[in-house]
């Protein structure tokens, strides 16, 4: 990256920032956590870069190009400090992703969970471009007893908040599609989203993708620390809702599962009897392909298959569409339910767990239909 990119990449921050306050749902504003409403998201099958969902766990650094590097250190045999310089030496790739925060839908959990109310808008879709991450690694010499990859970002703990600390196997880390990231959609990397290099693990919930990495560890065991022990893990086994579970009966949540949603129209629509209307939406699986979207306009007693547009790449959802011509002036409650291709299905119940995480019941709205 050039010094005049990084200068109005800083200079877009404070813009940037202030039309995302302006168009975003703000569920927490330090740290920064600003949700897309869905309209948003029916915009297009690329999520632009101010219209994208920001998670942050810490508060957002002021990284300084000039004085930014990336070391990679652990279990090789060359260990290596990059500028971008360097970084920009390796070979270039893009790849299309969905990312989604594991929380997205926490606010609809019964019984109700601790953490940010996520409703549908923690999702959102990008192109990304930088470089593969197992061309760094392959370059600092990987010892062959290394089995986790560590990754740590410029935001530093505050308060009582440890530090935001996550690892991924090395074989996630080896796959051609992981890639440290420093481009979003053909521009610089915002602020907001891990400028100056963030990390992408296509397929998997977004807590993986490591924003503002300075620091990559090569390692026998996984992260410790509460963001990889504690946070982002789900029960072993399924439980009954509001049970309490230890830690140690958890394992950590990574490939996204089988999920829609609705863009268009919005809940609680009013709409002219007479007229059609076309239900539209998002529908993704994470590591799997979408094969199909059903939708029902009856509450689930009957189910219709929607037509699904032809933008799509792994990694990410694709539209789906349905024409449907009320037959009576009256409010129905109008559901999508979408399949994949290692054959999981959404679910009509929650499996419930106690942060929320997973949730991908079929999705409705309800739509008014006036005489």
């Amino acid at each position: 990256m050039k010094r005049r990119e990084f200068v109005l990449s800083n200079a877009a921050f404070l813009l940037q920032a202030r039309t995302i306050k302006d168009n975003l749902i703000i569920r927490s504003d330090s740290p920064a956590d600003f949700e897309t409403p869905v309209q948003l998201l029916d915009k297009g099958w690329i999520t632009s870069n101010d219209a994208h969902y920001v998670r942050s766990h810490l508060s957002v650094p002021n990284v300084e190009l000039n004085n930014w590097n990336l070391t990679v250190e652990g279990e090789v045999n060359r260990p290596l400090k990059l500028t971008m310089r360097d970084i920009r030496g390796f070979q270039e790739v893009t790849r299309t992703v969905t990312l989604e925060c594991s929380g997205n839908g926490r606010a609809f959990a019964d019984p109700p969970v601790a953490g940010l109310q996520w409703e549908k808008g923690a999702v959102g879709t990008a192109r990304w471009t930088g470089i593969p991450l197992r061309d760094v690694l392959m370059k600092a010499q990987v010892q062959p007893n290394a089995k986790h990859v560590i990754l740590n970002g410029a935001d530093m703990p505050i308060r009582a908040v440890p530090d935001f600390v996550r690892s991924i196997p090395i074989e996630k880390a080896m796959h051609p599609d992981t890639i440290l990231a420093y481009r979003m959609n053909g521009a610089a990397l915002p602020v907001l989203h891990g400028f100056p290099l963030r990390l992408i693990v296509p397929g998997w919930e977004a807590a993986a993708s490591t924003k503002w990495i300075v620091n990559i560890q090569i390692s026998e065991a996984e992260a410790s620390g509460f963001f990889m022990q504690t946070a982002y893990r789900i029960p072993n086994r399924p439980i009954a809702p509001g049970t309490l579970v230890d830690p140690k009966d958890t394992i950590p949540y990574t490939a996204l599962s089988v999920k829609s949603i609705f863009t268009s129209p919005l809940d609680g629509a009013m709409v002219p009897m007479g007229s059609s209307i076309q239900l539209r939406g998002f529908a993704w699986a994470g590591e799997a392909d979408i094969t199909q979207v059903d939708v029902s306009t009856d509450a689930g007693s009957t189910w219709n298959i929607a037509v699904l547009d032809n933008d799509k790449a792994r990694y990410t959802w694709r539209r789906f569409r349905y024409l449907w011509k009320p037959p009576a002036a009256k409010s129905f409650v109008v559901m999508s339910r979408a399949t994949d291709s290692q054959g999981r299905t959404q679910p009509m119940v929650a499996s419930w767990n106690p942060s929320g995480y997973l949730y991908n019941v079929a999705d409705k709205i309800q739509i008014n239909v006036k005489g």
